[in-house]
């Protein structure tokens, strides 16, 4: 009996250990070339998939058959591997209303407390959590704050608790909150909002909540923050920027420079395009990915083309707003406890940041807010939706706010809510897609500046959208095409998604916000409407 316990330990801290190593590290060479193969459609599925047996025995078993003549990989795999199963088949009732389907939607999209799976690319969660839809089948990072705003509206206060203590656990574990919870996903991260998601539970459980949350967020600073020490003026270490002027900043950044597991095929091939060398590229494939908008004209050259990307040039205006708040946060914390010294620290930081972001971020010329070439010491031509996070954050003035806000109205405002930028690339962070996100942050940035009127224009063409969409089709999507309200969202590495977390969260927010009549709001949108 003790050498079968002994066995049965081994295996499973074996299985753990091996859950920090990627798919490709496990299996080199087999990967490559199912990948390369294509021989499933979508790159995710076989990173997804769950070996059956200790993945040397694996290895073995290709090396030994792979020259066989008749091997089939395929067969192979499926042999050797467990697919994927997809959660989210339910049969849609549209009569029933939207208010029943998000409702429903909570208990499809919801995943049980995870048993570490030995080999697995998962990283073992120890509450339940809800994962966005589709072929998104873990949790994800900045999508989980605007899922909780709907979890909020439905009462599932316990769910976001869940959910927070998720990501401390994973700060704790691996020293920051990954991208999702993946092996493939531990060399980089996501917009930062886990203070967000501290402040939103605080608002249903009392301040106390920052003070339980204090470390993790101290750590996750520290990881934003990690190598400032020691930069010169115009350098970069990680995730930091030391400006021109000393002010330190912070940019989009992945510590590897290999082709994502998830999407090697699209990657290698956009690689043989570049001009860049390939490490480089690579670093700017994934930072982009660790923004959260892969892929966008924002982080390409003026030509526009993903083989010119330079995310790791940037200084992304949204993404120091975040740390702004985070700084911010901290602060609030350390004051619960008393400790003003430590607190008035993190506030002077916020106030230094705060300050480098008006110095750099601000187009005058334009009246918008964009992200700054630290490499060129230029702005950014590209404008995008970013401009709206210094309104979210009230960082902005009053005489910026009106600018924003008036860019927004005559420029991004479209039949459908709020186009991403003005781009018409193809990529799906560009024109014609809006996002739930990114239409939340406008209209409450926007009320911040008492901007009511507009906040609520934008809102009513999304709802409408949304509410119609799902009217048709029993669906609520990733992502809407806003221009043209007739027509499906486009671009992106996979096909367009259902669920869908993050939409459905900010749809019952703004429902409730506007108390909105979801029966009588699927009249037909305005043609081209702006």
């Amino acid at each position: 009996m003790r050498r079968l316990f002994l066995l049965t330990f081994l295996f499973f801290t074996l299985g753990v250990k091996a859950q920090t190593l990627t798919p490709r590290q496990q299996f080199p060479g087999l990967f490559e070339a199912v990948q390369l193969g294509q021989i499933f459609p979508d790159n995710k599925t076989f990173v997804d998939a769950v070996p059956k047996q200790d993945p040397a025995m694996i290895m073995k078993a290709y090396q030994d058959e792979k020259d066989k003549p008749g091997f089939d990989i395929k067969t192979f795999v499926l042999a050797h591997f467990d697919m994927p199963v997809s959660h989210n088949s339910f049969q849609t009732d549209i009569e029933a209303g939207i208010r029943k389907h998000i409702d429903t939607l909570w208990h499809v999209l919801q995943r049980r407390p995870d048993e570490a799976k030995p080999f697995s690319s998962s990283l073992a969660l120890p509450n339940p959590y809800i994962v966005p839809g589709g072929r998104f089948r873990e949790i994800y990072y900045w999508d989980s704050y605007f899922t909780m705003l709907g979890l909020q509206e439905s009462h599932q206060v316990k769910l976001i608790h869940n959910m927070v203590e998720n990501f401390a656990y994973l700060i704790d574990k691996y020293g920051f909150i990954p991208n999702g919870n993946r092996a493939y996903y531990l060399t980089r991260s996501q917009p930062p909002f886990f203070a967000m998601m501290v402040n939103l539970l605080a608002k249903n459980e009392g301040e106390k909540v920052l003070i339980h949350f204090r470390p993790q967020l101290i750590k996750e600073y520290q990881y934003w923050m990690q190598g400032w020490e020691g930069l010169a003026a115009n350098q970069a270490s990680h995730r930091v920027v030391k400006m021109a002027g000393g002010e330190l900043l912070n940019r989009y950044w992945d510590e590897s420079d290999q082709p994502r597991e998830e999407s090697f095929v699209q990657d290698v091939t956009a690689g043989k395009e570049t001009q860049q060398p390939l490490p480089q590229f690579y670093h700017n494939i994934r930072a982009a990915a660790a923004s959260g908008w892969d892929f966008s004209t924002r982080w390409f050259d003026a030509s526009g083309k993903l083989p010119t990307i330079q995310t790791t040039s940037l200084v992304p205006v949204d993404l120091n707003c975040l740390l702004y708040n985070l700084e911010l946060t901290i602060a609030r914390s350390l004051n619960q406890i008393q400790n003003g010294k430590l607190a008035k620290l993190y506030s002077k930081r916020a106030a230094r940041r705060k300050a480098a972001i008006l110095k750099y971020c601000w187009n005058q010329k334009t009246g918008w807010f964009d992200d700054y070439n630290w490499q060129l010491n230029q702005l950014s031509t590209v404008p995008t939706l970013a401009a709206e996070f210094p309104l979210e954050f009230k960082i902005a003035t009053v005489e910026q706010a009106r600018l924003v806000a008036e860019g927004l109205k005559n420029n991004f405002l479209k039949a459908g809510g709020l186009v991403t930028t003005l781009n018409f690339s193809g990529q799906q962070w560009d024109a014609p897609n809006g996002w739930a996100p990114l239409q939340y942050i406008a209209i409450d940035g926007l009320e911040n500046y008492h901007y009511n009127a507009l906040a609520k224009e934008i809102a009513t063409r999304w709802l409408r959208l949304n509410i119609r969409v799902f009217k048709q089709t029993g669906k609520l999507l990733e992502k809407y095409n806003v221009v043209d309200t007739k027509l499906t969202a486009g671009g992106g590495e996979y096909p367009l998604q259902d669920g869908f977390g993050w939409t459905n969260g900010v749809l019952l927010h703004l429902i409730n916000r506007y108390h909105i009549d979801t029966e009588h709001e699927s009249k037909d949108l305005p043609e081209n409407q702006n």
